[in-house]
C-alpha cells in the first residue's frame, strides 16, 4: 500500500513540474528589452484630418523592435500649441496614443496643421508625421470671459492711478486661447490693490449667472499669466452671491467667497477651483450657492513696497463634472 501511495505522489509531482515547464513565460521577452532597436512600423495618424469640435479623436500607431519609454509630441504649426503623450512599450495604438484635441502647453490649438514627432528614451531615432486639425476642441461650460469681442457692456472696473498702468485687452500671438486676453499691470506704492474687474450677471442679461446649484460638481477655471522676473503679483477671485435674488449683492447679509492665488510661475497656467472649496463666506447662510452668483470679480494685488507688478488673464469658464481640460 505504501509503494502505491509513493507512486501516486511521485506521479503528481511530475505532472505539476510538467505544467510549470509548458506554460508561457511571464513578463516581456528579453529581446524586447535588450535587443537592438529598430523601427518596425513608421509613425502614422489614424486619419489625416480631425474635427475635434464634432467630438472626433485621432490616434497614432507605430511599432519598434525593442521596449522603450516613448514620447509623442504634437505641435501646432500656427499656434505653437503643444500636446505631449508618453508611454512604455513596443507599439503605439488607440489605447495609449489617442489625442482628443486637448493641450499640454499653452496656447490652445487652432484649426491648423500639426507636426507630430515620436522620440524614444536612450535612442537617437525620431519618427515624424503630420495631422490637420479641421476644427479645434470646444470646451463645454459657461464662458464668463475670453476677451475676443472686447469689453462687454455690464462689465465694470476700477483702476488705480499709479505708474505704468495697463488694464487693456491685448490681441497678439501670446494669447493662450484664440487671439485676445487682458493685461493687468502697474506700480501702486500706497495700496495693495492695483486694479479690479467686475463681471456682473447683468452683462449676460441675467440676474444671477446661469450655473448649476451643485457646488461640489462645479469648477471655476481661468488662464493666468506670470511675468518672467516678477513674482510679486497676487490675483484674488471673488464671488458674490445674491441669496435673496433681488438683483444686487448685500455685503451685510449675503455670502462672498474668494480664492487668492500667488503668481509664482512664468507664462500661462490653468487655475481650476471647485466651488465648494472657495474660502470665506460672509454674513449670509454660509452655504455654497453658485446658482445665486451675481458677480465675479478679479483683483490684481501686490505688496505696495514691491514695485511694478504684472499679470494676465484669459478664458474664465465654469465647467461641470471636473476641471477644464483645455
Amino acid at each position: 500500500m505504501k509503494k502505491i501511495l509513493a507512486f501516486i505522489l511521485i506521479g503528481s509531482a511530475l505532472v505539476s513540474c510538467r505544467k510549470e515547464e509548458v506554460g508561457v513565460t511571464e513578463g516581456p521577452n528579453l529581446t524586447d528589452i535588450y535587443g537592438t532597436f529598430s523601427v518596425v512600423t513608421a509613425l502614422a495618424p489614424s486619419q489625416p484630418t480631425v474635427d475635434f469640435a464634432a467630438g472626433e479623436t485621432v490616434y497614432f500607431t507605430a511599432e519598434t523592435s525593442k521596449l522603450t519609454d516613448w514620447k509623442l509630441t504634437i505641435t501646432g504649426q500656427t499656434s505653437g500649441a503643444e500636446k505631449i503623450i508618453e508611454g512604455v512599450g513596443t507599439t503605439l495604438s488607440q489605447s495609449d496614443a489617442t489625442w482628443d484635441g486637448s493641450t499640454t502647453n499653452f496656447p490652445m490649438f487652432q484649426a491648423e496643421v500639426c507636426d507630430v514627432s515620436l522620440t524614444f528614451d536612450g535612442e537617437t531615432d525620431t519618427l515624424t508625421t503630420t495631422v490637420t486639425v479641421g476644427a479645434a476642441k470646444v470646451n463645454q461650460g459657461f464662458v464668463l470671459a475670453d476677451f475676443e469681442t472686447g469689453y462687454l457692456s455690464g462689465w465694470t472696473n476700477f483702476i488705480q492711478s499709479g505708474g505704468n498702468m495697463d488694464f487693456n485687452i491685448k490681441t497678439d500671438a501670446t494669447s493662450p486661447q484664440e487671439e485676445s486676453y487682458i493685461n493687468m499691470q502697474g506700480t501702486v506704492n500706497w495700496d495693495w490693490l492695483i486694479g479690479l474687474l467686475d463681471f456682473n450677471a447683468t452683462a449676460y442679461n441675467e440676474t444671477t449667472l446661469p450655473l448649476s446649484d451643485n457646488a461640489s460638481n462645479l469648477y471655476f477655471n481661468a488662464l493666468v499669466y506670470g511675468e518672467a522676473g516678477l513674482s510679486n503679483s497676487l490675483v484674488l477671485f471673488r464671488f458674490d452671491e445674491d441669496e435673496n435674488e433681488d438683483g444686487t449683492f448685500d455685503g451685510a447679509s449675503e455670502d462672498q467667497f474668494q480664492k487668492e492665488i500667488p503668481i509664482d510661475w512664468v507664462g500661462w497656467r490653468l487655475i481650476s477651483i471647485r466651488y465648494d472649496e472657495l474660502d470665506g463666506g460672509g454674513t449670509g447662510d454660509g452655504a455654497f450657492d453658485p446658482d445665486k452668483l451675481n458677480k465675479v470679480s478679479v483683483l490684481h494685488l501686490a505688496n505696495p513696497s514691491s514695485g511694478f507688478a504684472k499679470s494676465g488673464l484669459d478664458y474664465m469658464i465654469f465647467t461641470e463634472n471636473g476641471p477644464l481640460q483645455p
